[in-house]
């Protein structure tokens, strides 16, 4: 019996790191869709269709008796704080994508894990073994190394990166608290329903009429964030929040892909070995895992 929790217990874990790996590329995905959309439509604006299009989805698949499960939901206070993190890490993010590539925006971002795991033990109380921690300092250095901070220095839009990292570390731990309490589809209609009431009053004062094109990308950015925040909400209620933060990493290789494909952006040599780096940390993780569950 215990071969089999054992067994069980590694199951849920790995399939705890493919479905945030899964989240993150999708996030990704989002985010370069976001950094078109940015140029034309204010972050307010996209902030709120992206709600609007996941409460529409999610009400298609939950009906209307879905928001009344959430209204009633024990965890909504806790996700009217987590909403509200979210929001700024959102803006910070977003924001700052006017002005650096996305390869760049990423790399300066993944400060985030690095906050996550120390997070994890002063507020989760979890134990982190040394190879986790060996694995995410490492995959920072690899993000320092792509960053190279003489490259792009400490400008307001680095700064913002840094706050988002900052709020977005904040976050995952508030999700992975929370994840055992609710559903996921509850924490989906929640936490977007707060981001549509908190962006919608600025609408006033922002709104700019999309054209056709920029209706598929609003529709896509919805349909995007909706399944990626579903899949991370799924992860965490799967692995604790220390072995899953370093796979967020696998992102900065997507947002080269991206930047490159879309914009034509050809990453730096320090980029490369950076993401090289950034692997290394976890398959760490990967190999950590399975010797101590052996």
């Amino acid at each position: 019996m215990a071969d089999i929790a054992v067994l069980d217990t590694r199951e849920k874990v790995f399939a705890g790191i493919m479905l945030t790996s899964l989240a993150y590329f999708l996030f990704s995905t989002q985010d370069a869709v976001i950094k078109l959309l940015v140029a034309g439509i204010s972050v307010w604006q996209i902030m709120a269709f992206r709600s609007a299009i996941i409460l529409i989805g999610a009400g298609c698949v939950g009906g209307p008796k879905l928001f009344v499960e959430a209204a009633r939901s024990p965890i909504l206070k806790a996700m009217v704080l987590r909403s509200l993190l979210t929001m700024v890490a959102w803006l910070c993010f977003y924001n700052a994508a006017r002005y650096l590539q996305l390869a760049e925006l990423t790399t300066i971002y993944f400060a985030a894990p690095i906050i996550v795991t120390v997070l994890s033990i002063v507020l989760l109380k979890e134990t982190v073994p040394p190879s986790r921690w060996v694995a995410v300092l490492i995959g920072f250095a690899g993000v320092f190394v792509a960053c190279d901070p003489r490259h792009m220095g400490f400008s307001p839009p680095v700064l913002m990166v840094l706050a988002a990292a900052c709020f977005w570390a904040l976050t995952i731990v508030l999700i992975r608290k929370i994840a055992l309490l609710e559903r996921s589809i509850i924490q989906l209609v929640l936490n977007n329903a707060f981001f549509l009431i908190f962006s919608a009053l600025p609408l006033f004062w922002v709104w700019q009429t999309p054209n056709g094109w920029e209706w598929v990308l609003l529709l896509s950015v919805g349909t995007l964030g909706g399944v990626a925040q579903f899949l991370l909400f799924e992860g965490m209620r799967r692995a604790p929040v220390s072995i899953i933060a370093p796979f967020e990493y696998t992102a900065l290789l997507w947002a080269f892909t991206f930047g490159y494909l879309i914009w034509g952006d050809v990453p730096r040599t320090e980029v490369f070995v950076g993401a090289a780096i950034i692997i290394s940390a976890g398959l760490i993780i990967l190999a950590g895992e399975r010797w101590r569950r052996a």
